[in-house]
């Protein structure tokens, strides 16, 4: 790529991202004001970076001091790393996880609803007694909820009856994903051809050919009705009405995963969680921290628009019940990507942790969709990651992006809570 190319590029990012402020009615909101958004915003900008110069100035300025390693460590006012796990997980995985780091469990595999409290707190304990801490427990939407059909009413009945008993166990966060359909058939595996040889990516591309045609004109499944936009919202705005009272008074959060392919369109109907003007009206649909989403550093970025940006705005909502932490380089928003390395996308992945320091998050982060490295091709290790065929990675890809999160964490609580020694 050219200078000009780059600067180009630059250029049209930026004027994106504030034209999407603008369309999602985040303009001029009461943000934070200080504060890494992207890229570096501190230090010399001119003279020499290496040799005994930049060395003497450096020395000038003195570094942020705390103590080492107590003061870095995970705590009640601080991120809490998560991954995936069992409600009854086994030895080995709960060890493989302990010993990179890794304390706090997004459980997947729920009991059906209703839930039972009793049920709840069995797992709870049984995860405590392993060294672990439930994060949040993960669900999908019912078809009858998402689509208005016959037993739509009973279903959120049973998902309120769900959300008593988490509250009563001790459960903290329900993170939910909302889809007519997802829209899988767009990815495929793009294999780094540069600095990293051969690492798969996974990538997605609107355009793609599939059966014979593109991605964007899949037809709908069969048995999929046909909705217009404001149809699907009547449906969400109608489940956020009857739930979210009842979460809040469980003292539970709720955190709406964003539709990730966020494609417009999925096989004949439309997405009502993929853009930054939809997490804001999902907002704005009932007024609690109950009703909270998923923040998520890849699909914000996916969707062309500035994840640290969107993680202040959401933060001083206090909507930020659960975070997903990954990369990604865009080439036209909500069309073609790909899910890259946490340190080779273009979030500032520095930034966007720093500001959740900042906010004094305490909830979840997930460090997901590894990338598929060769050590974990040639230890099969790939296997049952639902992400195998196009670009996903195994445990050394996951290690890589734990521990790279883990560095982020502790270096933004120096940057935020250290002091100066004339402080």
């Amino acid at each position: 790529m050219t200078e000009n190319q780059s600067s180009r590029r630059t250029f049209l990012r930026r004027s994106s991202s504030v034209a999407a402020l603008s369309a999602a009615g985040l303009a001029g909101a009461a943000l934070p004001t200080t504060g890494p958004t992207t890229g570096p915003t501190t230090g010399p900008t001119t003279g020499p970076t290496t040799g005994p110069a930049a060395a003497d100035r450096g020395g000038d300025r003195p570094f942020p001091k705390l103590k080492w390693p107590e003061q870095v460590q995970e705590g009640r006012d601080t991120p809490k790393l998560c991954q995936w796990f069992s409600r009854d997980p086994d030895e080995a995985t709960v060890r493989r996880w302990r010993q990179a780091g890794v304390n706090g469990a997004l459980v997947t595999d729920v009991p059906d609803v209703p839930w039972q409290a009793e049920e709840l707190k069995a797992d709870r304990e049984r995860l405590e007694g392993y060294g672990l801490h439930v994060t949040a427990y993960l669900i999908s939407a019912p078809d009858a909820v998402v689509r208005g059909q016959d037993g739509r009413d009973q279903a959120i009945e049973d998902i309120k009856q769900s959300l008593k008993a988490a509250g009563q166990a001790g459960i903290p966060v329900v993170e939910y994903n909302w889809y007519v359909h997802r829209l899988m058939e767009g990815y495929y595996e793009e294999l780094d051809t540069g600095a990293r040889p051969g690492a798969g990516y996974t990538a997605f591309d609107l355009d793609r050919e599939v059966d014979g045609g593109k991605v964007r004109d899949l037809p709908r499944p069969e048995g999929v009705p046909a909705f217009t936009r404001e149809q699907l919202w009547e449906h969400y705005e109608h489940f956020l009405r009857e739930v979210i009272p009842v979460a809040e008074e469980a003292g539970v959060r709720m955190a709406v995963h964003p539709n990730d392919p966020p494609a417009e369109i999925s096989r004949g109907n439309p997405q009502i969680m993929g853009s930054v003007a939809d997490w804001k009206r999902m907002v704005e649909t009932v007024d609690s921290p109950s009703n909270g989403m998923t923040v998520h550093a890849g699909v914000t970025a996916e969707v062309g628009f500035d994840a640290v940006t969107f993680l202040r705005w959401m933060g001083g909502k206090d909507r930020v019940n659960h975070i997903h932490y990954r990369n990604v380089r865009v080439d036209e928003p909500r069309v073609k990507y790909a899910e890259v390395f946490p340190d080779n996308g273009q979030t500032d992945m520095f930034a966007f942790m720093r500001e959740l320091v900042r906010q004094g998050y305490h909830l979840g982060i997930l460090a997901e969709h590894p990338r598929a490295l060769d050590f974990d091709r040639e230890n099969g290790s790939t296997s049952g990651n639902q992400y195998e065929d196009v670009g996903g990675g195994g445990h050394g890809g996951e290690l890589y992006d734990t521990g790279y999160a883990r560095a982020m964490m502790q270096a933004a609580l120096i940057m935020e809570r250290g002091t100066f020694e004339d402080d």
